[in-house]
């Protein structure tokens, strides 16, 4: 820990405080490391107790699907992870993406490639994006907790409303699986509970989520065989101007997560119990995508019914914490600023968002310090990565003028990050 004048500090506006962390996902698991990490070992210790919703074999049940961690700006999960770090660790557990094989591609509705995109990695980043299975994620930052006694995980146990006490603490109800409840005080609450956040509806229930019109069905594809091309290594985006897009990338050696997506009225949520309903998507899907060729059918046919998902697209900007010095509850990745799964870099934002906190937690002399320090670097950058989505859904799923200047824009951009990569060699 640090301050302005270089010196170590005798105390800190946490010691020996209460800390509620609700959720243990990508941003609540990458705080606490970072601030376990980053404490001054001289000061009394902050008590963290941490309540996550899925029992720890459900957790890792529920995320057998992968995403994109990025290294090429500050931005990037890849980034946040070197800080922490568990970059090895990590990218022991890649896909793809490593020793310059992969990358993010945009294809037709023919499978012929339109961009590829290559970026240099920052300093210390071995590559510019991997993929990863999101349990693979979190379970390499489970395994940093050090968990003792001013450290303690409660699975199947879920946060669902906080309030303020005449003493600035909160009291937050908590529901535990065996629908016993508990209400435990706290000096800071830090709400990582995800897009569709108890905490958030309690706290701030007029600042919910936005359909952004689009729905998204997909699921996991097995092979027997090696992958088909050009899924073997390379991860992306069919764009067509029918108004229907399709996402495909590789998990390991023989399975597919894909996605197709549509502007549509919303749907109603997928019973993950009803193989009816299951194949019902699988059967909607092929025909969403029946103007894309081979290996487009060969994938779907073979996605496990139990895999399937069926989402309506939709985001939240995010909000600056002015009242912390009210409520002192911070509201972290997903809960803050909601992305569309369009978006593709929500697990990017959430293992910043993790790191920024921790940092500003154990750098400022006070947490009214903290987190303003931290929102003016979380909010800046959720609401471009939120714009720039919107502004994707747009174009991937219009017929008209738009989808031709998304192609323009694609180009143009390819062409700058050709000339600048030049400049740069």
């Amino acid at each position: 820990m640090s301050n302005a004048s270089g010196k170590a500090p005798s105390s800190h506006f946490l010691e020996n405080k209460t800390i509620v962390i609700a959720g243990v996902g990508l941003a609540g698991s990458a705080f606490v490391v970072g601030l376990q990490k980053l404490w001054n070992a001289k000061l009394g210790q902050p008590n963290i107790i941490i309540y996550e919703r899925d029992a720890q074999d459900v957790a890792a049940q529920r995320e057998t699907y992968n995403l994109s961690l990025t290294g090429y700006d500050d931005s990037g999960g890849l980034v946040a992870l070197r800080n922490l770090g568990l970059l090895d660790d990590i990218l022991e557990k890649a896909v793809s993406g490593l020793d310059g094989a992969g990358s993010f591609k945009i294809w037709d509705s023919r499978w012929k490639e339109q961009v590829s995109f290559t970026r240099k990695p920052v300093s210390g980043i071995p590559t510019t994006s991997i993929r990863i299975a999101r349990e693979n994620i979190r379970q390499v930052l489970h395994n940093s907790f050090r968990l003792n006694d001013h450290c303690v995980i409660n699975w199947d146990s879920q946060c669902v409303a906080a309030t303020q006490l005449p003493n600035g603490r909160l009291r937050v109800r908590v529901v535990h699986g065996n629908d016993d409840e508990s209400e435990p005080e706290c000096d800071l609450l830090i709400a990582a509970d995800g897009a569709s956040s108890k905490l958030r509806q309690s706290l701030r229930p007029n600042d919910t989520l936005l359909s952004n019109g689009a729905v998204l069905r997909g699921g996991i594809a097995t092979f027997k065989e090696s992958l088909p091309q050009p899924l073997s290594e390379d991860w992306g985006f069919v764009v067509s101007r029918t108004g229907v897009s399709a996402f495909f990338s590789p998990i390991g050696e023989n399975r597919i997560f894909w996605t197709i997506g549509q502007n549509e009225t919303q749907v109603p949520r997928l019973n993950r119990e009803s193989l009816t309903q299951a194949q019902a998507v699988i059967d909607k899907s092929l025909e969403l995508g029946s103007h894309i060729p081979e290996p487009f059918s060969s994938i779907v046919k073979r996605t496990d019914p139990k895999t399937v998902l069926l989402l309506n697209s939709r985001d939240k900007m995010p909000f600056y914490h002015s009242d912390i010095t009210k409520i002192p509850a911070i509201f972290l990745g997903d809960s803050n600023h909601a992305l569309s799964p369009f978006a593709g870099t929500g697990g990017n934002l959430a293992l910043v968002d993790g790191w920024d906190l921790a940092t500003q937690i154990c750098s400022q002399s006070s947490l009214e310090e903290a987190v303003r320090a931290y929102d003016e670097l979380s909010v800046p950058r959720a609401t471009m990565f939120i714009k720039r989505s919107r502004r994707l859904i747009e174009a991937a799923h219009d017929t008209g003028l738009r989808y031709y200047l998304f192609w323009c824009m694609l180009f143009v951009g390819k062409f700058v990050r050709w000339v600048m990569y030049k400049m740069g060699n």
